[in-house]
């Protein structure tokens, strides 16, 4: 892959990551989840980002 691609790989990458943060902080769960769903979000962020997509928005 060339650089460019990569570089715009990681920047969708990045956004996508902070729209699901701001998406947690803002929904109506409970704290203790919202701290959940954001350490998975960041610590595995691949799995995370889709372990969220499909089980986090309710």
């Amino acid at each position: 892959m060339s650089l460019e691609v990569t570089g715009l790989l990681g920047l969708i990458h990045l956004i996508l990551i902070v729209y699901a943060i701001v998406k947690i902080i803002g929904s109506p769960s409970g704290t203790g989840s919202k701290v959940i769903w954001i350490v998975i979000v960041l610590l595995l962020p691949v799995l995370g980002l889709i372990l969220w997509f499909l089980f986090g928005p309710s």
